[in-house]
């Protein structure tokens, strides 16, 4: 009988230490504040890896590639935004709800960031609809769910189209953002709900007669 070569029988040892998932939130933390301040073109793995005291290294274990670390970042950051959905009772009051008071520097810092976004769906087309995604989807989800709510209450019909109203904002806000490259501040997006959003939803008892 043949001995089985140990060399190829045995199991293959794995390379390296396993990732510390504990520190993905400081490295897509870094992430965000590298791009904001200098852009998709000048932020580079090394810079946040050394703001976020991490090694390349392990940042390169999770992320293989600069534009997969930027996509996985805002994606984070929208979500993080929608943590915790409000229940007020009304669809108005949940939608005035979700929307945070950020300051200035704050909205000026999100719009820099999705600026570097486009810039990365120019050099990167393979990645264009997951970094689109990783912008809309979070909030569109939010939007969703608020909308459903306010279906399953008898506060708007029931054939009311769910899907194409939820984009309705945050489409709004990434063409002001990316296009018209201007700071989305609280009076536009609460103006877009109750003059464009809740109308079209059939709401309209907020508005002045």
């Amino acid at each position: 009988m043949t001995r089985a070569d140990p060399s190829t029988s045995a199991a293959p040892a794995r390379l390296g230490r396993p990732r510390d998932a504990s520190r993905d939130g400081d490295i897509l933390d870094a992430t965000v504040d590298v791009l904001a301040e200098l852009g998709y073109d000048g932020m580079t793995i090394d810079m946040v890896a050394a703001r976020a005291g991490a090694g390349k290294a392990t940042v390169y274990r999770r992320w293989p590639s600069k534009a997969d670390l930027v996509v996985d970042a805002v994606a984070c950051l929208k979500s993080r935004d929608l943590d915790d959905l409000p229940d007020t009772g009304s669809l108005r009051g949940d939608l005035h709800a979700i929307v945070r008071t950020p300051t200035l520097e704050d909205a000026e810092k999100k719009m820099r960031v999705m600026v570097g976004v486009v810039s990365l769906m120019s050099r990167e087309p393979e990645l264009a609809q997951s970094a689109f995604a990783a912008i809309l989807e979070p909030r569109v989800r939010a939007y969703r769910t608020l909308l459903h709510r306010a279906v399953a209450r008898g506060e708007v019909r029931p054939g009311l189209d769910v899907e194409r109203l939820a984009t309705l904002v945050p489409s709004m806000t990434a063409f002001r953002t990316i296009v018209q490259r201007t700071p989305v501040d609280r009076a536009f997006l609460l103006s877009t709900i109750d003059e464009v959003l809740l109308p079209a939803a059939g709401i309209t008892s907020h508005l002045p007669r």
